[in-house]
Order: structure tokens, then C-alpha cells, then sequence
């Protein structure tokens, strides 16, 4: 009986080493399975983030790509637009410099400004007479030989004209009052000196033609004396008020 139960509990307690060790053993290897997972679980968490990395990297260098080739062409365009202005503002500028050399010769014509430079002089004197009968308004200078001198330097490009140092605008009155000559309303006696500013040569040129304006003033006994190439001086119109 004895060794019977000796016997049992010794099956007893292999059975229970054995079961123990089988344990264990189960244990062991479920963790080493559990970890191997784990690890390769890892190892594909880590690849599937350096992939997705990858892309958001991939992804942000093509949008700053797309970024700079719309700069690029944002830039490009300002230039055109810049060398369109330039080329805009040098027309304008020549187009001003012409339109302040027009103004700037309106206002020498019409007297608003000061001028001076070479030109042609012009004397008009009254003519001798001695005989009793003769009618002296035959002799002395009237305003129609004023007006002649005048209109000849005109219209031979004189840019500005002054008639015993008062300048002629182009409402100026020249009245004839028996000996004196009324020049908008001032008074001066002969000689009467008409002075133009422009091309000497010209303007002595076109009173010299024959039959012109020293042919007629002298067929109406009027002294003309004339100098060229002389400096001439003016001053501006006063504002009218």
C-alpha cells in the first residue's frame, strides 16, 4: 500500500513538473511571438511613416515648384509692364519737351516773356520838303507804312517786334494823330524805329525785294534806313488788368 502511494505521488509530481515546464514553455513562446509581432509591427509602422513623410515632402516640393513658376511669371510681367512705362515716359518726355518749346515760343510771340537776340532795324523818318505847295501829309510817316514794316517782318518769321521800344502784340493798335504815331494808346514822335527779333538776312532779304516794302516807302518820300545783324532787347507785355 505503501509503495502504491509512493508510487501515485510520484506520477503526481511529474505530472505537475510536467505541467509546470509546459507552462513555462507556452509562456515563453507566446511572449517570443507577441515580440516578434510587436517588432514586426515596428518595423512596418516606420516604413509606412518614412513613406508618408516621403510624400508630404514630395508633395510640398512640387507646390513651392508651382509657387515659383507663378512668381516667375508675376515677375516677368512687371517687367513688361516697367518697360512699357519706361518706353511710355521717354515718348512723353519728348512729346513734353516739344510741347514746352511750342509754348515757350507762343509766349515769345505773344509777349509774355522777355526776349532778345540778333534781328533787323528799321527807321522811318519823315521826308524833306521845301516847296509851299506841297501837301506835307505826302511826307511824313503815316501808320499804313508802320503796318507795312510790320507785317513784312512777320511774315518773314520775326518772333517778336517792337515799334520805338513798346512791344506789338497781336492786339496792338498803331493810330496815326497828325505828326505822332499812337501805339496802343502811347504816343511817339518821328523817326519811328521798328525793331524785329529774327534772321537778319531774312528780314533784310524781304524788305529789300524789289517792288516790295522799301520800294513803296521810299516812292512815298519816307526816309527808311535799315540795319541788320543789330542786338535786340524787349521786354514782356505787361498784364493787362
Amino acid at each position: 500500500m505503501k509503495k502504491q502511494s509512493n508510487r501515485k505521488q510520484s506520477k503526481i509530481s511529474k505530472s505537475i513538473i510536467f505541467s509546470m515546464v509546459f507552462l513555462v514553455l507556452g509562456f515563453i513562446l507566446s511572449y517570443s511571438y507577441s515580440l516578434s509581432q510587436a517588432r514586426d509591427g515596428g518595423a512596418d509602422y516606420a516604413a509606412d511613416s518614412q513613406f508618408e513623410e516621403e510624400e508630404r515632402i514630395r508633395e510640398e516640393l512640387i507646390e513651392q515648384q508651382e509657387r515659383n513658376k507663378t512668381l516667375r511669371e508675376e515677375m516677368q510681367a512687371k517687367q513688361n509692364e516697367l518697360q512699357e512705362y519706361e518706353s511710355s515716359f521717354s515718348d512723353g518726355e519728348e512729346v513734353f519737351s516739344e510741347l514746352a518749346e511750342e509754348a515757350e515760343m507762343l509766349r515769345r510771340y505773344t509777349g509774355l516773356m522777355p526776349v532778345e537776340g540778333e534781328g533787323l532795324k528799321v527807321v522811318l523818318e519823315d521826308g524833306e520838303y521845301g516847296a509851299q505847295d506841297v501837301n506835307p501829309n505826302e511826307y511824313i510817316v503815316h501808320e499804313s507804312h508802320v503796318f507795312q514794316v510790320i507785317h513784312e517782318m512777320y511774315i518773314s518769321g520775326a518772333e517778336a517786334i517792337s515799334v520805338n521800344g513798346q512791344r506789338i502784340h497781336s492786339n496792338s493798335t498803331i493810330v496815326c494823330t497828325g505828326p505822332v504815331i499812337e501805339v496802343d494808346g502811347v504816343q511817339y514822335p518821328a523817326p519811328f524805329i521798328i525793331e524785329g527779333i529774327g534772321n537778319p538776312e531774312v528780314l533784310a532779304a524781304s524788305m529789300e525785294l524789289s517792288g516790295g516794302v522799301l520800294d513803296q516807302l521810299v516812292n512815298d518820300n519816307v526816309i527808311v534806313t535799315i540795319n541788320q545783324g543789330v542786338a535786340i532787347s524787349m521786354p514782356a507785355l505787361l498784364s493787362e488788368s
